[in-house]
């Protein structure tokens, strides 16, 4: 994690996934696929503009910029902040395995553990886990 004078703290992760980059984004953006790693309702969608709600409405937002199989930009609202925060995943191959790089900006001061130990519990590391468990 990443703080600077001034600007809202910033997340940095990186998760190696048994799976090609279509798999993970996939993984990011199919509402069934989403279903089955998070346990929960979801609404998403692969294109620029998409309106998304995951975890009963609590995170929600809109699809910023995607670039299929490589990048998901994307507005992060809860239902708890004042304002959203922008999170990029960014997928990039690496021999049989695929790296996702995460960027999660402007996360509020008073989420910020809970937000980085939860993308590695719920989220990025969820998928990682379906993965490993179905390849």
């Amino acid at each position: 994690m990443k703080t600077t004078l001034g600007k809202m703290p910033t997340i940095e992760q990186v998760y190696e996934m048994n799976a090609t980059p279509e798999e993970v984004f996939e993984a990011l953006v199919n509402a069934d696929i989403i279903q089955d790693w998070s346990g929960d309702e979801a609404k998403m969608g692969p294109e620029v503009g998409a309106k998304f709600s995951l975890w009963g409405g609590q995170m929600f937002g809109t699809n910023l910029e995607v670039v299929k199989n490589k990048k998901l930009v994307q507005e992060w609202c809860y239902d708890q902040w004042d304002k959203p925060s922008k999170v990029t995943f960014t997928i990039k191959s690496k021999g049989k395995l695929t790296i996702v790089e995460l960027l999660h900006e402007d996360v509020p001061e008073k989420s910020l553990n809970s937000i980085a130990d939860g993308w590695g519990a719920y989220y990025l590391g969820a998928i990682q886990d379906m993965f490993n468990e179905t390849n």
